[in-house]
């Protein structure tokens, strides 16, 4: 469903933001650098946007509240914790800061209910309890939200967003999106390509900021690399960012040639309604899908796969190595209906995205994997059972670049090829297994949510029965 008509020189229409682009160097997609993968930046003068309405007073309902209201737990970590280094070239050890944590340690004494991080993230975030956030990790572009640009080893609280009571939270390479009770969306991080959703292409966004955003109010967010994506309670998503590979949903890449030479791009600067579903058939007949009511969604770097109320999986934007389920490689501008969930299995339950790759469990509790976990090799060209977890409860999914690590039964199950970096947790030794494998020093920790970044894992353990306690007890803690 790809609009590749793209305009032709000149302008791009009054008003829109765009980025003039050097032809790319071709390096992996999951290396980061600190422009975003881009050059010169182009833009038009801005209009000076309306101002915002008041924020919402009116809390979501109770129920709803409720249900993101976890247990809390203790914090552990592995993996590369020198967080200037993650996803670069430059490896130099003499630039690490601390040695990588090649099993998982327990970090700081305070508990969380909520751990997030991102597949091409190098920053973290919590939230207490109480609904506190608290943020740590690379900070080059001020996606911590502490008004600077210095990266923070320790959790620490986020001012800005002190008495609010945040629920959800999600993190981009170097960007964060924030939701609070009243569901409303705060921004901060990189903005080149409008990812932070405040109507400009200001670059860096150094404390949480409202998005410009009126409609219903948000449940859940999502980011990709440089993309955003925020569900409301109707179940309409809508997306901002980066249009590169049309994983923004609006059929479109935001491709035009600002000279005969010179490619640009139309950024969705503030958040847009993804209004379009479709099914396409073998012989390439589409057919819209009307009525979508979306549940749960995940991004991957350039891509993002979404279950709706009927329990069909759609996806979108990159489809390199076969990540969209679809059984090829082109790249999907328009949410596009998976048919394999449709015939093979049983509806889909959850959705988790890579940076290369997707994961899903079915309603049987199957895991299916689709796309390429490894820099080399065989990928996935639609769903594919994962069977060595076959017959496991899967309880949380963590993704990051090319790592699983999943919590299952009363086991932590990883698997990751080289090059890894510890995230794994299962020793300096095998530091890398193609093949899921059971973490078993994890055994019995009562694991109950996993969340990666690029290169780092972090786990919460629901530590009150006094077993959970004693077996913490003899953990090693991580003091950066």
């Amino acid at each position: 469903m790809s609009n590749n008509g793209n305009r032709k020189r000149g302008a791009p229409p009054s008003g829109r933001p765009y980025k003039v682009r050097k032809p790319r160097k071709h390096h992996s997609e999951d290396e980061d650098s600190n422009d975003s993968s881009v050059s010169d930046q182009g833009q038009e003068p801005q209009r000076e946007p309306s101002p915002l309405p008041d924020e919402p007073t009116e809390k979501l309902p109770e129920e709803l509240l409720k249900t993101f209201y976890k247990n809390p737990g203790t914090l552990m970590i592995a993996g590369l914790v020198s967080w200037d280094l993650v996803a670069k070239r430059d490896n130099n050890p003499s630039k690490k800061t601390h040695p990588n944590l090649y099993t998982f340690h327990k970090f700081t004494e305070r508990k969380y209910r909520l751990i997030v991080s991102g597949c091409s993230a190098g920053h973290s975030i919590l939230v207490s309890d109480e609904g506190e956030v608290y943020t740590f990790g690379r900070n080059t572009c001020g996606q911590l939200g502490f008004g600077d640009t210095t990266t923070r080893n320790v959790p620490e609280a986020v001012p800005t967003l002190k008495g609010f009571n945040i629920i959800q939270a999600a993190a981009g390479r170097n960007h964060s999106l924030f939701v609070t009770d009243t569901g409303t969306v705060y921004a901060c991080g990189d903005n080149k390509s409008g990812q932070c959703g405040l109507g400009n292409t200001t670059p860096q966004i150094l404390k949480p900021t409202r998005i410009r955003y009126t409609g219903a109010p948000i449940v859940k967010v999502g980011c990709g690399a440089e993309f955003s994506m925020i569900l409301d309670c109707n179940g309409a998503l809508h997306s901002f960012g980066l249009p590169e590979y049309g994983q923004l949903g609006h059929n479109t890449d935001g491709k035009y040639f600002l000279t005969s030479t010179k490619l640009s791009y139309h950024f969705e600067t503030i958040p847009k309604h993804i209004a379009f579903f479709f099914e396409k058939s073998k012989d390439g007949h589409v057919t819209p899908i009307k009525d979508v009511v979306i549940v749960d969604f995940s991004c991957g770097n350039n891509h993002t796969v979404a279950i709706d109320s009927s329990k069909r999986a759609f996806s979108w934007g990159f489809g390199g190595f076969g990540r969209l389920g679809h059984a090829e490689q082109k790249d999907e501008s328009v949410p596009r209906l998976i048919k394999y969930f449709d015939s093979h299995a049983r509806g889909v339950r959850s959705v988790h995205c890579g940076a290369t790759y997707s994961l899903a469990v079915n309603e049987l509790g199957a895991l299916f994997m689709f796309g390429q976990t490894k820099r080399t090799g065989e990928a996935n060209m639609y769903p594919k059972p994962v069977q060595d977890l076959t017959g496991w409860n899967i309880r949380s999914v963590g993704t990051s670049n090319t790592s699983i690590v999943i919590a299952a039964d009363d086991s932590l199950i990883a698997w990751g090829v080289s090059p890894t970096y510890g995230e794994l947790g299962t020793g300096d030794i095998n530091k890398s297994t193609a093949r899921p494998k059971e973490v078993s020093r994890m055994d019995g920790l009562n694991i109950t949510q996993v969340a990666m970044g690029y290169s780092h894992t972090l786990l919460l353990s629901d530590d009150s029965s006094e077993e959970v306690k004693t077996k913490l007890a003899s953990m090693p803690t991580f003091d950066p």
